[in-house]
């Protein structure tokens, strides 16, 4: 049975447990659900948004390329990603990723792989606002995340 993976590119937020139990609900081959939701944070204090842009279409095309490499790779029984954008503040969602297999194992490493990679190859772009009015320039992309995604070459 071929898996296809959820993909939601969107502005408004999501319900994790709700995004679980549609991707769980009655599979009892499904042994593992891991989930890794990534939110805005304040910088110390300092930052009160980020400002997040797509390129439409792009980004869901790769997100979805992601998704079938994880699923195929991982031998996952369900996946869901889904990546806000728009102003979004600090402590709110920006981004979930729900993986599902018979095992923890592949669904961990499906959830890790999808995020190394939706890091550094989907087409996405973030902008900081401060609390006290700045907005700053858009963030570079981290060398960290290129070592991240590598290590599944």
């Amino acid at each position: 049975m071929t898996i296809t993976p959820t993909i939601r590119v969107q502005r408004d937020d999501f319900d994790l447990q709700a995004e679980v139990n549609r991707l769980s609900k009655g599979k009892p081959g499904i042994g593992a659900v891991v989930t890794f939701s990534g939110l805005c944070r304040d910088e110390g204090g300092i930052l009160s948004a980020l400002e997040l842009e797509h390129y439409p279409g792009m980004a869901e095309a790769e997100m979805t390329r992601i998704g079938e490499l994880a699923v195929e790779r991982f031998g996952l029984s369900g996946l869901t990603a889904i990546h806000r954008f728009g102003k979004i503040a600090a402590g709110e969602n920006i981004v979930l990723v729900v993986a599902a297999a018979p095992h923890r194992q592949a669904a961990f490493d499906g959830a890790s792989f999808v995020m190394d990679f939706l890091k550094t190859s989907a087409p996405f772009w973030k902008k900081e606002h401060s609390k006290d009015g700045r907005t700053g320039d858009w963030i570079a992309a981290k060398d960290a995340d290129d070592t991240a995604r590598d290590r599944w070459k």
